[in-house]
């Protein structure tokens, strides 16, 4: 009852955002004598351009698939003596960063470079098999020592990552209110405290959302943008700490993870897929009005509306029933928002969307 998946927790002990923010990662690793760097090539650049301080670190570089062998693989290979981890670039990094500092039991920082998902602000992890197939959420004992999201860092980062992170971000209020309702859990405060952050996410980001993208094609900090940044980092990050259990997967995520069977959508962000699995959830739960409201705002800000913006444009079919049959399964979350769950459903919910979408 009381593992860490099931127990209410503040997100990091500081989250930083501004413009230069990076400027401080010296003055909070007072205390800290062997800095640990995990990251990728193009973050670890963009990481160096921003990053004015004098320590040294030592860099070990992530395999790409945030599954737990590349994590042990690097706690053995540069783990000696390193007293802090930090993760800096996107979702899979961080998430490799925090089951490092896992297998290390040392603290870690996170150094978000893409506007993607809450991961450098929640204490947990999306965890891949070393093939980038899903294997499971993984939950760490600590959360992060601080995050600093550096403004200007960020409006230099792809776009298509902010577009992901719109659409991850989405689906903390569609995934919370169902899991809410279905369990009759308005009245706990705490997840009612989780439910409200979720609503908080939905209504900044239908408000912010196009300023903030237009904000980086001029490459300007502005409040929308800022808004925006903070909203898919922490506010959403609170949703399921908060919330727990209700405010974390339901059916958009589990539509996500049954795309990880597909190999052609295994370049599609996260968030992009995530997106789609709103729809399919919404679908499901026989809210037609409410894609239909949503699929304008998908299509002026790039979210996924079909399967062909994920790639999958050939053996349609097919990859419906295999998609579905993951995400329906008893070990998936699809199951949570729906009163029947079978492959059948979510393949219908699938098929309607397509032609909804022609």
């Amino acid at each position: 009852m009381f593992e860490l998946a099931n127990v209410a927790r503040p997100g990091v002990s500081e989250y930083i955002s501004g413009s230069g923010a990076l400027a401080v990662l010296d003055n909070r690793l007072e205390g800290f004598n062997t800095p640990l760097i995990i990251t990728g090539e193009k973050s670890y650049e963009a990481f160096k351009k921003f990053y004015k301080g004098n320590r040294e670190f030592r860099v070990a570089k992530y395999d790409g698939t945030s599954s737990y062998e590349d994590m042990k693989r690097i706690a053995d290979e540069y783990g000696e003596d390193v007293d802090v981890v930090i993760g800096v670039g996107g979702g899979r990094v961080i998430d490799t960063a925090k089951g490092v500092a896992s297998f290390l039991n040392k603290e870690y920082m996170t150094v978000p470079t893409v506007i993607a998902t809450c991961a450098p602000y929640a204490p947990v992890a999306a965890v891949y098999n070393p093939d980038k197939t899903f294997r499971e959420v993984g939950y760490f004992k600590r959360t992060a020592y601080a995050c600093i999201a550096d403004l200007d860092l960020l409006l230099e980062s792809p776009k298509e990552y902010f577009v992901a992170g719109i659409g991850d971000t989405l689906a903390k209020w569609y995934e919370a209110v169902v899991l809410v309702e279905r369990n009759n859990k308005y009245n706990d405060p705490l997840v009612r405290m989780g439910l409200e952050a979720a609503k908080i996410t939905r209504d900044a980001l239908l408000r912010d959302a196009n300023g903030a993208l237009e904000a980086m094609s001029t490459k300007t900090v502005t409040e929308s943008f800022k808004h925006a940044v903070d909203t898919v980092f922490a506010i959403s990050g609170a949703v399921g700490c908060f919330g727990v259990h209700y405010g974390r997967m339901a059916g958009a995520h589990a539509v996500h993870n049954g795309m990880s069977l597909v190999k052609e959508t295994h370049k599609v962000l996260h968030g992009t897929k995530v997106s789609y699995g709103i729809l399919v959830q919404l679908l499901a739960e026989g809210k037609k009005e409410e894609v239909e409201r949503l699929i304008p705002f998908y299509k002026e800000n790039d979210l996924a509306y079909n399967l062909a913006c994920v790639n999958v444009v050939e053996d349609v079919e097919e990859k419906i029933e295999k998609i579905a049959e993951f995400a329906a399964s008893e070990k998936e979350s699809f199951k949570l928002a729906v009163d029947v769950c079978t492959p059948e459903v979510v393949a219908t919910a699938m098929r309607q969307l397509e032609e909804m979408t022609k």
